[in-house]
């Protein structure tokens, strides 16, 4: 199943009556050109050197796996994946600064794994600034290791780079 054919309903077991932003049904749908402001906005609020517009329009073009959580109309967060071979190399995900720490992170790493391990994938391959202390937690807790440093990966702003720490995990 490529992210192409990715069916809505693929990930429909993960999300069983799951509460969302004021009861509503909390859903992952594939990133679409309508949903790109809401997915701009967060990366703006979310991040000091957010994607630009042309990074996400270039993962949809491309084919790599893009899908946003919703609850109702609420953008909660969303990932963007690229299959590799063996390997899915994780590019981006983020949850809306209003709506971390309450789960939805894990969750989301919950729907790549399935996805990845439906392509044949056998590891998570990521990169985290090494200033973000909190996502690593995420990480580890989810199972990711750091196996090594990328150095200057980053921009970090007055012409600045900042490291990346390489992390994984075997599905």
């Amino acid at each position: 199943m490529s992210a192409a054919c990715f069916s809505p309903s693929f990930f429909a077991q993960l999300l069983p009556d799951a509460p969302g932003a004021a009861g509503a049904q909390v859903r992952l749908e594939p990133l679409s050109a309508a949903l790109l402001d809401a997915v701009m906005a967060v990366e703006r609020r979310a991040y000091p050197h957010p994607w630009s517009r042309g990074n996400f329009v270039d993962a949809l073009q491309t084919g790599f796996l893009a899908q946003c959580l919703m609850a109702g109309d609420a953008l909660l967060g969303y990932f963007v994946a690229m299959k590799g071979v063996g390997e899915v190399h994780l590019l981006n995900i983020t949850v809306a600064p209003q709506c971390q720490r309450q789960g939805w992170a894990p969750l989301l790493l919950d729907a790549l794994s399935l996805w990845s391990r439906a392509q044949g994938a056998q590891w998570l391959w990521l990169e985290v600034r090494v200033s973000n202390t909190r996502a690593q937690q995420v990480y580890r807790r989810y199972g990711f290791q750091q196996v090594a440093v990328r150095r200057a990966y980053y921009p970090a702003g007055n012409g600045q780079r900042e490291d990346a720490a390489i992390m994984n995990f075997q599905l």
